[in-house]
């Protein structure tokens, strides 16, 4: 019986060193679970980057959630349910979606949007890590032209928060108990008002109590119910900084701090257009991915 030379007998050795760490990083890689994003235009990453272009895009916060979250172990697949527009009535009770109001490559539905999620949860029970909903923004829209702000918005926050208790509950029995449901507020972009054409700094000043006393308890309640959370973009975003608190910001001059930080993280103050821009989508999705506990390998 021919001897195998010491040469051989190093090369087999080394093959075999490393093919140990390629087994075990393959042992590690973490199995693939589905993200279902559902709600209004911010569900679809809805921007404005430009005076004629605008619509739903790659940027949203949706998109950012699956690569920010593989720091914490997980191998998130999107499934985007959102429309373009939708309330939180017309997520319960309208059925289908436009193509030009949904997330590109969104999943197109014949039933209402509630129910196509739904369905979805109960077909993968078991393999959904993580749905987002981003809903009620639309409900108090018209109450920035209202002769009365503070109680429109606090008649269209009791219409949300029954319409967003029912949406969790739904998504909850569907999904089961291990899901993580978050609700996602918005930015405060009526600050905006501040600066933009016709200038109103009360109502910019009333959107900041809108959203602080009526919206947002309304949505953390809604979530709540459902044993969700709801994450606090609007203060995420500097909307309770003090007015008093001031900056230099061009080419406005000297103008709240709360308000520079709306204009730089949204295209309200330069286009009127309530979405955020990419950085203010990635405020949203990390205050998302940091609800997510680190997966175990």
């Amino acid at each position: 019986m021919p001897h195998k030379t010491p040469l051989v007998g190093l090369v087999a050795a080394l093959l075999v060193a490393l093919a140990i760490p390629s087994a075990a990083h393959a042992a590690k890689t973490p199995k693939r679970q589905y993200y279902v994003s559902l709600g209004d235009s911010y569900a679809v990453g809805w921007q404005h980057p430009g005076l004629y272009d605008f619509g739903p895009t790659k940027s949203g916060f949706d998109r950012q959630i699956p690569k920010l979250a593989k720091k914490k172990h997980y191998r998130l697949k999107e499934v985007n349910f959102g429309c373009g527009g939708a309330t939180t009535t017309s997520i319960l009770e309208s059925k289908g979606c436009p193509k030009p109001a949904r997330a590109i490559g969104g999943r197109a539905y014949k039933t209402t949007q509630a129910v196509a999620a739904e369905r979805f949860l109960r077909s993968h029970r078991g393999k959904v890590a993580l749905v987002t909903v981003s809903i009620g923004g639309n409900d108090v829209t018209a109450c920035g032209r209202a002769a009365d702000p503070v109680t429109c918005v606090a008649t269209a926050t009791a219409n949300i928060n029954k319409n967003v208790t029912k949406l969790a509950k739904a998504l909850r029995k569907a999904g089961g108990k291990k899901m993580r449901i978050v609700g996602t507020t918005y930015p405060d972009v009526i600050l905006g008002q501040w600066v933009r054409q016709p200038v109103n700094q009360s109502l910019a000043k009333l959107s900041v109590i809108a959203f602080q006393q009526f919206i947002n308890p309304a949505l953390v309640k809604a979530y709540k119910a459902a044993k969700g959370k709801l994450v606090d973009v609007t203060k995420a975003t500097g909307a309770y900084t003090p007015l008093e608190q001031t900056t230099s910001f061009a080419p406005y001059g000297t103008i709240p701090v709360a308000v520079a930080k709306v204009c730089q993280l949204t295209w309200y103050c330069q286009f009127g257009d309530i979405h955020a821009n990419r950085k203010g989508y990635k405020i949203i999705a990390q205050l998302v991915v940091k609800t997510l506990p680190k997966r175990k390998l």
